[in-house]
């Protein structure tokens, strides 16, 4: 990556943005307009509804971020993260629905996992202002090799990236070890610029274009972030645990976690890190 000077990707972050934990039921309506407004109105991915909410039936044991536009104090977007059903634990995820027939289980097995330490990411969504340039009208985030920008212009789209790495904090507080999702071929690669090992568990589906099921080591992942990402990593991980591990109704049943220290995500600047 060409980025080789420090940036301070976390104090630029808290300038413009926040991770806010959905942990309320009205912070949860907020992430629900928004998935309509992208996936319905602007994508046309799912049908418009009288409540301009859109759910599934996931939500009922989903986690749920949202990230806020400090200037406008609006929220801009949003993330789940979809738990086994702590009542029918081997019910499928929704990758392993869409996927059942291609998962290579030679990679990964799913289903010979610990159900209570797997979740899926999904319903990641960005309103179109700011996601949006020529020619993206058409996904619900964007993120191509220029936003990353060149040595003289530096850029970082914070937007996806500070939400899937509130996902991977929030994986972590609850005990989550594998994070699957079906991405973007592009997604997946950029991703990896970020230090992130995205392993596919099966060939390209169709689902609302071409997707890859893929699959991440959540502590693996923590520990690769490059040292120039982890300010940003460490003021998103701050942000995410200001609730409560088991902010979520369908999972008050579990005992919630310990939180475990965050380690090995030093500052950038510190000297032999």
């Amino acid at each position: 990556m060409f980025l080789t000077r420090f940036l301070d990707f976390g104090g630029s972050f808290s300038r413009y943005f926040q991770i806010v934990p959905a942990w309320s039921d009205a912070l949860k309506e907020e992430a629900y307009r928004i998935r309509h407004q992208v996936y319905c109105e602007e994508l046309g991915w799912e049908s418009v509804r009288s409540d301009l909410r859109e759910t599934d039936e996931f939500d009922m044991h989903s986690l749920h971020l949202l990230i806020r536009a400090v200037a406008s104090d609006a929220y801009i977007g949003c993330i789940r993260l979809i738990r086994t059903d702590p009542n029918a634990p081997d019910d499928l995820l929704p990758f392993e629905k869409t996927c059942a027939g291609v998962l290579d289980r030679t990679v990964c097995d799913p289903s010979r996992l610990p159900r209570e330490h797997i979740a899926e990411v999904s319903r990641l969504a960005v309103i179109a202002p700011y996601r949006r340039r020529k020619g993206e009208s058409g996904r619900p985030v964007s993120m191509e090799h220029e936003d990353f920008g060149t040595p003289d212009q530096p850029r970082f789209l914070y937007a996806p990236i500070a939400l899937y790495m509130a996902a991977l904090e929030l994986a972590r507080l609850n005990d989550v070890s594998m994070l699957f999702t079906l991405t973007e071929p592009r997604l997946a690669s950029h991703f990896c610029k970020l230090g992130a090992k995205v392993t596919p568990v099966g060939p390209p589906v169709e689902h609302r274009g071409v997707r890859i099921p893929s699959m991440v080591n959540v502590n693996e992942v923590i520990r690769r972030i490059p040292r120039i990402f982890r300010p940003l990593y460490r003021v998103i991980a701050e942000e995410v645990g200001r609730c409560p591990v088991s902010w979520n109704p369908a999972l008050s049943g579990a005992p919630a976690p310990a939180h475990p220290p965050l380690s090995g995500i030093h500052d950038a600047r510190t000297p032999g890190r």
